[in-house]
């Protein structure tokens, strides 16, 4: 499995699209429910920060969504500060997203 953080900072007059975005992506996970994909966004409490944190089978289910496909097309324009992807590898857990936040 691999796990991924991806931190970004969005424009002021983009923050809503995004999040208008981010929630159409969740709609097509739970119409579809693939498998092999664990996954969480938040928003930071600036209000334009968003991380999102995946654990991912080999192929990457989101790869496959057109609503991922629309969110991805224009997030450099809504950015203000561009995607960061970081590896995780997880040292330990408890109750960590037991049922969707949403």
């Amino acid at each position: 499995m691999r796990q991924v953080m991806v931190r970004y900072r969005v424009r002021p007059d983009r923050a809503q699209e995004n999040e208008q975005l981010v929630a159409a992506v969740y709609e097509e996970l739970r119409a579809s429910d693939p498998a092999g994909l664990s996954y969480a966004t938040f928003k930071l409490e600036d209000g334009l920060s968003f991380v999102h944190v995946a654990e991912t089978a080999e192929q990457n289910p989101l790869a496959s969504l057109e609503s991922f496909r629309s969110f991805q097309a224009g997030l450099p324009e809504r950015c203000e500060e561009p995607p960061v992807v970081s590896e995780l590898t997880a040292v330990g857990s408890f109750h960590m997203f037991g049922s969707d936040l949403r």
